[in-house]
This record gives structure tokens, C-alpha cells and sequence, in this order.
């Protein structure tokens, strides 16, 4: 119920606990019963959100072997995923009151699957010998910085976000190609 109504309103701060209980057809209490406060409750809901963004992320690399082409198209599947779902973005990745949830550092998931990918474009020798920690963190830096703007500024970006996303990821790719 809390995800349909973050959804429908697209704003966190317009989804109230006792609005939550009305939809779920249980008094405001009971859901204190499950969740402390609405924090832990938006927590939880993005946490499955984030299960939806891994599966969403995913679906959209399966068909494409070269690890590198993958790495670009998990770029941009990336930003659309944001883009499409911004209040769950929001409070995953924007909230600074919020510790960065496990789930995005989850070797099965999310950043996992990402730092896997880098691992397997250096194996193939698509991309320069590194630590794949570090180049992952820097992708991820780089979608995510472009995911933030977009959401948080309006008229971001000027450019045109498909351009943005396409300049962004030749130029992190192409020096990954190249560094050592």
C-alpha cells in the first residue's frame, strides 16, 4: 500500500502513516506494530524497490554479452530506473538521514552485479587491468550524479539527458578502457 501511494503522489512527504492504514484497511496503530515510525516504513518499501531496480537493471543487460556494452547499457538503465521512480530514488540515494542501504552493496544485487560486470570486462581484457572496486564506484558515481541532477534540479540537463547519459559513459568507459 505505501508503495502504490509514494507512487501516486510522487512525494514522500505526502504520504502520511494514517493514509497508509486507510489503504491497508488497518488503524494507524497497527502498522506502528510493524514499522517504528514512517522512516523504517519508506526504508522498507524502497528496499523492495531496490529489489525492482536490480530485476529493472538486469532485465535490460540479459541479452548483451560483450561485458563492456553491458556496463553501458547498465549505465543507462540505471538512470532510467531513477528517473521513472524518483521519491524511491529519493530516499534510497538522496536522503542523508538515511545509511546507505545494504541491499545497494549486496554482492547478489545492485552494486554487486555492477563490480561483477567490471571483473568480467577486465577478464575479457574490454577494459583496463584495475581494481574493480574502485572502477565500479566510479560508474556508479557517475550515473548516479546524473540521476541526482535530473530529479533535483529542474531543466537538468540543458543538454538533453540521453546526450548527457551518452557523453558521460563513452568518456568514464573509454578512460577505463585505457587506465591502469
Amino acid at each position: 500500500m505505501a508503495s502504490r501511494l509514494l507512487a501516486k503522489t510522487g512525494d514522500e512527504s505526502r504520504v502520511s502513516m494514517r493514509e497508509v492504514a486507510a489503504a491497508a484497511g488497518v488503524t494507524p496503530p497497527a502498522i506502528y506494530l510493524h514499522f517504528a515510525d514512517k522512516a523504517e516504513l519508506m526504508v522498507a518499501v524502497c528496499q523492495r524497490e531496490f529489489g525492482a531496480f536490480d530485476r529493472f537493471v538486469e532485465a535490460a543487460i540479459a541479452s548483451i554479452e560483450d561485458p563492456v556494452e553491458r556496463l553501458r547499457e547498465r549505465g543507462r538503465a540505471y538512470v532510467r530506473f531513477g528517473i521513472e521512480h524518483p521519491e524511491q530514488y529519493r530516499i534510497l540515494f538522496m536522503d542523508r538521514t538515511m545509511p546507505l542501504p545494504m541491499p545497494a552493496m549486496d554482492a547478489a544485487t545492485g552494486f554487486g552485479h555492477l563490480v561483477a560486470n567490471v571483473e568480467e570486462a577486465i577478464a575479457s581484457g574490454g577494459l583496463a587491468p584495475g581494481d574493480p572496486l574502485v572502477m565500479s564506484s566510479g560508474l556508479w558515481a557517475v550515473v548516479h550524479g546524473i540521476t541526482s541532477l535530473t530529479i533535483a534540479v529542474p531543466g537538468f540537463p540543458v543538454v538533453g539527458l540521453e546526450t548527457l547519459v551518452e557523453h558521460l559513459l563513452d568518456v568514464q568507459l573509454r578512460g577505463l578502457r585505457s587506465a591502469g
